[in-house]
């Protein structure tokens, strides 16, 4: 893929995120890349059969039409699924011995090796039915900073328990956004506790979870399927946010409900908070809000750089003569912002260049090399409780007085005030929104939204204080 290419799939990236909005986007879209461009065809690939098939199903015609948007020339998308990449270790990790089976093969994509190959814990892991592990994302491995601390010290709590210690935080649910190392982090966890404790830890992508319990619907055997799921010690859940369809989701209440009250633990990731989960039914959000709910935030930039130096130092395992200067690194973890998987990027392509020019990595080469990496601030995220809070003080309310049935006049115009703004500055819908203010109808809240809009046109007085509000909000 050449520059010109990348240019415009970012151009597509953003009038698809413009088009579906933010949320889903980061769902269905966050990890598709672009392969190629052949004559009228695009050719590009995602991790994970599911995504594909989903994509392919819900949103082939719009994805199809923004490429036509920016080239017109283009009649077709092929989509296919790319295979896992497995990265190296740094030196000196202890894991178990890698029995190697088929072949080892280079990435064509990345520079690095990867290997196919089973432990004693993968096996046992295999057995249990779990999602495969990749044995380089292990504690060691895991580079820790302040926005991962919590994260990290939490779930190696998890790993080191022992059958029959009591669980201190029951579930475990970290959220964080693209490449901030949520799967990282919950592998090493399953690896951890597997190897050190006699419990049986099985970690699970929420894709795994679906098609096992379709299969075993399929084959009448649900039964069996929900008995050796309560067996677990130790259940981690990845990508939550991905758990689709109503039966499904009743059985993983039920399961985590069960394995809960049982004393067993439950650890899950997703790319946002409980409350954020709209497509869950209300029950699960709420048990998963009622255990250790932690953020992993952005990497900060010291914190990239630590990541870029272990990632120089694994790639020399099997690159010995792969150099970059300290101050590419201090250029690349300054300029390059956005998550870990850019990060990556970045360093693979200095790799490369190394590899198939032969010339040493200078900080000229690198600012030719990352520049499409370097992506624009994004805007705050807000969040409805944030405008719940910020308008309550405004106004001099509570919190619990905009979502309260009051209908007095202090109580009902800031309600208004707040609805509105929560329908101009996020994504939710105005069922979402109204469930976020006291469970009220999608009709209350479009009321509000269209009172407001009249209001601010003529009261000046309003329109002053939305802005103010708005500033506070953006701040």
């Amino acid at each position: 893929m050449n520059n010109v290419e990348q240019d415009l799939w970012n151009r597509v990236r953003e009038r698809l995120k413009s088009n579906v909005g933010d949320d889903i986007f980061n769902s269905w879209f966050a990890r598709m890349e672009l392969e190629a461009i052949d004559a009228d065809t695009v050719r590009m690939s995602v991790p994970t059969r599911f995504l594909k098939s989903w994509v392919q199903s819900h949103y082939a015609e719009r994805l199809l039409t923004c490429w036509q948007d920016e080239q017109a020339a283009i009649a077709r998308i092929e989509l296919t699924v790319r295979s896992a990449v497995l990265k190296p270790l740094p030196p000196k990790m202890k894991l178990p011995e890698i029995a190697p089976v088929a072949s080892d093969r280079r990435d064509t994509r990345t520079g690095f090796e990867s290997f196919r190959g089973g432990t004693p814990i993968s096996a046992a892991h295999d057995a249990l039915g779990g999602s495969p592990l990749d044995p380089r994302l292990c504690f060691e491995s895991f580079v820790v900073g302040r926005s991962n601390t919590l994260a990290h010290a939490a779930a190696k709590q998890v790993a080191q328990g022992r059958r029959g210690d009591a669980v201190m935080f029951n579930p475990l649910y970290i959220h964080a956004g693209v490449g901030l190392g949520k799967t990282h982090l919950l592998q090493a966890l399953a690896w951890a506790g597997n190897a050190a404790t006699e419990r049986k830890v099985l970690y699970l992508t929420a894709e795994k979870f679906m098609y096992g319990f379709v299969a075993a619907l399929r084959a009448q055997n649900a039964l069996a399927f929900k008995e050796a799921l309560r067996t677990i010690d130790v259940l981690v859940i990845d990508d939550l946010q991905f758990l689709q369809g109503k039966s499904t989701q009743a059985e993983f209440c039920h399961t985590l409900n069960a394995l809960i009250d049982s004393g067993r633990q439950v650890v899950i990731a997703a790319d946002r908070p409980p409350s954020e989960l709209e497509t869950l039914d209300e029950r699960v959000r709420s048990r998963l809000a009622g255990g250790l709910v932690v953020e992993m935030g952005s990497l900060g930039e010291e914190l990239r750089f630590e990541i870029l130096k272990a990632r120089v130092t694994a790639a020399r395992l099997h690159h010995p003569g792969f150099d970059v200067p300290s101050a590419v690194l201090a250029y690349i973890s300054k300029a390059v912002t956005h998550n870990g998987r850019d990060l990556e990027g970045a360093l693979n392509r200095l790799l490369a260049h190394s590899k198939l020019t032969g010339q040493p990595i200078t900080l000229e080469m690198a600012e030719r090399e990352v520049r499409d990496l370097i992506r624009p601030q994004e805007p705050k995220r807000i969040k409805i409780e944030e405008i719940q809070r910020i308008v309550a003080r405004q106004y001099n309310v509570s919190r619990a007085d905009l979502l309260s049935s009051r209908r007095t006049a202090n109580v009902v115009r800031p309600r208004q005030v707040a609805m509105y703004l929560a329908k101009l500055m996020t994504l939710r819908s105005l069922p979402e929104i109204g469930r976020r203010f006291g469970g009220r109808d999608h009709t209350t809240v479009l009321h509000a939204v269209r009172k407001i809009e009249n209001l601010v046109h003529s009261d000046t007085s309003l329109a002053e204080e939305i802005e103010i509000l708005k500033r506070q909000l953006q701040d």
